[in-house]
């Protein structure tokens, strides 16, 4: 059998479907898992308001994601990573997490950033080639997020690094739940077999740092199938090191949320890490340099579309007796989040040449002095020369 040729089986977890957290069916009715009987009061405690706001994330996102890939495909961007069929995995997730904690993005986390109140310019000007970071992730205004990380997995690094300062500063464990702070960092199941992975979870067991490790498990990494990977399901990784690991469906934002709502307080709180192993599809590219038609079928594709995480969460709140008027303003608010995008990203400039020199150190040095001083009269030599 070629790798094109596996079935949407052998690409799905082998999780037993019964230990999965779900609440939502595909078909947005309301269908718990036994394994989600636990959280389901958390769910039932939720308003109309907060519900809607999931469905308004996830839209709005989707609408910003397609003008970004379509950015991209026109030569505004250099690369652009979409985030198609992932976004209830990261809606619920960002909104579990309180305003004092601290977020470590992959680099498809384009609606955890803007939740947390990242402008996605920022995003853009990363894609785009003008800033090796993107936004400052000491600002208040950007929610402790932190910048997109694109080596695979150096983000758990990051992450549990930060969580053991937290331990160390007594940041968390202190039993005051509006001031104790806590970690999520996330990464997908590619990132899961790189060893910087492995490395952070060793040491955030070991120092219990109030760390949730959030896997997206898309199913791909880029060409590779989950299956080729590994031969058990990827949450068991987390248990290997002695940290609570829970599978949940991804496309359920009810589900995601509801978990990562009880592993950060857990982290939180003192009872050291935990990991959540999202099962979910990435229904476009893995960048838009990949063509996944060359080893995906599109009949796990079509599988995998009846599941649409906003299809089913639109069934949910419709059955819940949302109005027309609800979904046609936020149909109209993803369009012109994305039209804002699209004016904003063809307005944005160059940047000098000279800012090469910046920041290579976090104080001065001679050498970068001394080379700064060539540049500028190497640059200064054409203007003579044009005199």
């Amino acid at each position: 059998m070629t790798q094109t040729e596996h079935s949407v089986q052998d690409h799905a977890s082998p999780t037993a479907d019964s230990a999965v957290v779900r609440v939502l069916a595909a078909d947005g009715s309301l269908a718990p898992s036994a394994a989600a009987e636990p959280y389901l009061g958390i769910i039932e405690s939720l308003s109309d308001a907060e519900l809607e706001g999931f469905y308004r994330d996830m839209v709005v996102i989707r609408a910003f994601d397609r003008q970004a890939t379509n950015l991209q495909r026109q030569g505004q961007l250099a690369l652009w990573p979409p985030s198609l069929g992932q976004e209830a995995a990261q809606v619920g997730s960002a909104r579990a997490a309180r305003a004092q904690d601290h977020i470590f993005p992959s680099y498809r986390e384009h609606v955890v950033t803007r939740i947390r109140g990242v402008d996605p310019l920022d995003i853009v000007r990363v894609m785009r080639g003008l800033t090796h970071g993107g936004w400052d992730p000491t600002d208040p205004r950007n929610g402790n997020t932190h910048i997109y990380t694109l080596v695979l997995g150096s983000q758990t690094l990051h992450a549990t690094g930060f969580g053991m300062g937290l331990v160390f500063d007594e940041r968390c464990g202190t039993g005051d739940p509006e001031r104790d702070e806590a970690v999520i960092v996330y990464y997908g199941d590619g990132a899961s077999s790189q060893g910087d992975v492995h490395e952070a979870m060793v040491f955030a067991a070991s120092y219990r740092t109030p760390e949730v490790f959030f896997l997206q498990n898309n199913q791909w990494a880029i060409s590779v199938p989950v299956s080729t990977q590994s031969r058990s399901p990827l949450h068991k990784r987390g248990e290997g090191y002695g940290m609570p690991s829970i599978p949940v469906d991804g496309n359920d934002v009810l589900a995601s949320y509801a978990v990562t709502r009880v592993a950060l307080d857990e982290a939180r709180s003192g009872e050291g890490p935990r990991a959540i192993e999202a099962l979910t599809y990435r229904m476009g590219a893995h960048t838009t340099s990949d063509d996944p038609t060359k080893y995906r079928t599109s009949d796990e594709e079509r599988s995998w579309a009846l599941r649409d995480p906003i299809a089913r969460m639109r069934a949910f709140l419709e059955a819940r007796g949302a109005s027309d008027e609800f979904f046609a303003e936020v149909d109209a608010e993803g369009d012109a989040v994305a039209d804002d995008i699209r004016v904003r990203t063809t307005q944005l400039d160059g940047i000098p040449v000279n800012t090469m020199f910046d920041h290579v150190y976090t104080d001065p040095h001679p050498l970068i002095d001394e080379q700064r001083a060539w540049f500028e009269g190497y640059e200064a030599s054409f203007e003579e020369g044009a005199s």
